[in-house]
């Protein structure tokens, strides 16, 4: 196999403001484990590499909900995701976290090195400003409206629901996260990294370079930022928690979480490498080590366009050679959500099903969210579990291993003279390592995971064809020969299935006692022997590999999540608070109206935006409404409507809306029109008082 044979893998960093849950895990975590896995396993050289990401405005907002410091958060969060990480098995070479000493002096360092080469440009800019709360609004402190589309809940830096990433003050109606406040402008000083700088180099590396071997919605999303013109992205940001900027003017500064959180692979490579006795530079500045980044869709644009940026104009750096982005995991139907607690958190996983990591890295590997978004649900997880691993896996394993010690003692047999199915078998047994590892090498995860099953459906169906139990009666020899197929099966699917299943792995070698250098195979040697398990070798008796998963199990989870959905709805529910008192002449200034609404549209490419024509009495005109998830457009013409007219004009994807529909929300989330009385004869463009 012609790859390098020096590899830094690296996994996202995981933020620090709450546990890892499942989309975590199927996005990112158990495909990088399977990936570094499977190249220890044929002799590379990896560095395995994650830590927790513990500045940047969640860790802030989340401590001041919870009144205790950013430093509380980080911790209490930064041990559980690492004994997460650790008890299911995801085996990091070293797992760090961005407040370790080793970090701020590598992310200052790395700072310091790009100011003193001249590749910031220093600008003094208008921010967001909340006035009541005394700070600037960077990133996740303000909330608004999505320019690209049209989202009313997109964070300051990027939109979750369209994967955009821009600045605070490109949203439409920003508010305060912080006090709800709408936030004013002021002057502020920042460093800025020339994105436009890089641009000739990053079309040439991605556009040129990786434009085959790079997965469609990596390649897509970079395409789009780069055709859409690269713009100077600030790398410092106004807040009092983070790593401050190591230069003088940056005083009450600290760097921005997305130029210090990709630094963090350096300074955890640094501080392995240290205890490993290892030279860190090999991993990060030789030709001949393979960069891989595995991450999520929304940090698509963070890893491919600014990080490498910043390794370039660096200069001494290697740069990614692949970043297998995944979509993203749903959960029974909706999206996941931490604030909803609409989630399988991985460490409540661990509880409530001890010593199944591997079902559940199983289910997440088969329905991976490799080429787009998909769900998970509770009973596809059950008949992962019982149909498959149970089923096919576990029982393939069960039969030899019972039948082994009926017949031999546990002692594998001497066998006789090969038929054809036997040569055929064992030959197609030895062609399984290189095709799950051309799964795993073009990051097809979860086609490598179902070729494993098909590696164990293959002894299922030896087994069943040539019915060993039928010719212990009559061929002894016969019957010895096809145990001993089955056995290097067995053995091949103990090596095999490492990468996906090592808590399985482990046990199956135990189970036929190969941990022993006389036995202990290799992914090479599954496809260079046909004698994995040689002839009197003794195995060790059956323990069951997997067990069922009853479906009271299953109802158990689906009513924890029923719990958590009748408490949104509950909070949801909740009056909000009285605004701030506004005077008689303010309320004066708003002209309500009757309308009726004549016609509508969906909006492209949106999921909430209907156009309407509305008659408001007084002329017709179009008004944009966030009601498409509540209402068709063919449901709302004809509609009585309450509409503010003397809104200003706003602009929304191109569309200028004249006004606005008043709406409420029902307990369940639904919108509804606050109308007149469909029963009185209103007319058009009565003033509401």
């Amino acid at each position: 196999m012609n790859s390098p044979k020096r590899y830094t893998i690296t996994a996202a960093l995981p933020y620090t403001n709450g546990p890892i849950h499942i989309g975590h895990l199927a996005g990112v975590y158990v495909p990088a484990d399977i990936y570094a896995r499977y190249q220890r396993l044929i002799g590379n050289d990896v560095a395995f590499i994650c830590g927790s990401d513990e500045h940047g405005v969640p860790i802030t907002i989340k401590a001041k909900k919870e009144g205790v410091s950013p430093q509380d958060i980080v911790d209490k969060y930064h041990a559980i995701i690492k004994q997460s990480f650790l008890d299911f098995g995801i085996m990091f070479d070293n797992y760090s976290r961005t407040s370790a000493k080793i970090h701020h002096d590598t992310a200052s360092e790395f700072f310091k090195t790009l100011y003193d080469k001249n590749e910031f440009v220093e600008e003094i800019t208008e921010q967001l400003y909340d006035e009541e709360a005394n700070q600037f609004l960077a990133d996740r402190f303000v909330i608004g409206t999505c320019p690209k589309c049209g989202n009313e809940e997109s964070y300051g830096d990027q939109c979750e629901n369209c994967g955009t990433s821009h600045n605070a003050t490109d949203l439409i109606n920003p508010k305060s996260a912080i006090t709800g406040n709408v936030p004013t402008l002021k002057q502020t000083k920042h460093w800025f990294l020339p994105l436009n700088k890089h641009e000739s180099f990053l079309k040439e590396w991605i556009l040129k370079d990786h434009k085959k071997d790079w997965k469609p919605n990596v390649y897509g999303q970079c395409k789009s930022w780069i055709d859409d013109g690269l713009r100077p992205r600030a790398v410092t940001r106004d807040l009092d928690w983070g790593i401050p900027v190591p230069v003088e003017g940056g005083e009450g500064k600290v760097l921005y979480v997305w130029f210090d959180a990709p630094i963090g692979y350096i300074s955890a490579t640094k501080e392995w490498a240290e205890h490993e006795g290892k030279n860190w530079k090999d991993y990060w500045k030789k030709e001949d080590t393979k960069l891989v980044h595995f991450i999520g869709k929304d940090n698509i644009v963070f890893h491919c366009i600014i990080f490498p940026a910043m390794l370039k104009a660096e200069g001494s750096y290697i740069l990614p050679d692949n970043v297998p982005a995944n979509e993203f995991l749903n959960l029974e139907g909706n999206k996941l959500s931490t604030s909803k607690n609409w989630a399988v958190w991985l460490h409540e996983y661990l509880e409530d099903f001890p010593n199944k990591q591997d079902a559940l890295r199983y289910a997440l590997t088969a329905n991976a969210p490799e080429t787009k978004d998909n769900d998970f649900t509770w009973k596809d997880f059950q008949a992962r579990n019982n149909n498959e691993l149970v089923a096919i896996f576990g029982n393939f394993i069960n039969r030899v291993v019972v039948l082994t010690h009926k017949y031999y003692e546990g002692i594998i047999p001497e066998p006789s003279e090969f038929t054809e199915i036997d040569k055929e078998t064992l030959t197609t047994v030895k062609a399984y390592p290189s095709v799950i590892a051309s799964s795993i090498e073009r990051y097809r995860f979860r086609e490598g995971s179902q070729e494993l099953m098909n590696l164990a459906r293959l002894g299922n169906k030896y087994l069943a064809d040539e019915e060993p139990w039928k010719v212990i009666k009559e061929d002894e020899d016969r019957t010895k020969t096809i145990m001993y197929v089955a056995l290097q099966i067995a053995s091949a699917l103990s090596v095999l299935c490492e990468p996906f299943l090592p808590f399985t792995s482990h046990k199956l070698k135990s189970i036929l006692s190969t941990s022993s250098n006389e036995v202990e195979r290799s992914w090479n040697d599954v496809a260079a022997s046909e004698n994995l398990l040689p002839a009197n070798h003794k195995i060790n008796k059956a323990d069951l590999l997997f067990t069922k998963i009853e479906d009271k199990e299953i109802q158990t989870q689906l009513d924890k999540l029923e719990a958590s959905k009748k408490e949104n709805e509950a909070v949801n529910a909740t009056v909000e608070p009285q605004k701030d008192t506004i005077t008689f002449e303010d309320f004066t200034k708003l002209d309500i109206r009757v309308g009726t609404i004549l016609e509508a549209e969906k909006m492209p490419k949106t999921k909430k935006l209907l156009v309407l024509k509305v008659d408001t009495g007084i002329d017709t005109r179009t008004i944009v409404s966030g009601i498409a998830e509540s209402f068709s457009a063919d449901e709302v013409i004809g509609k009585r409507v309450t509409v503010l007219v003397n809104l200003a004009p706003r602009a929304l994807r191109g569309v200028e809306s004249e006004g606005m529909i008043l709406m409420t929300e029902t307990i369940d989330g639904k919108l509804v029109f606050v109308n007149p009385d469909e029963t009185l004869e209103v007319k058009n463009g009565l003033q509401i008082s």
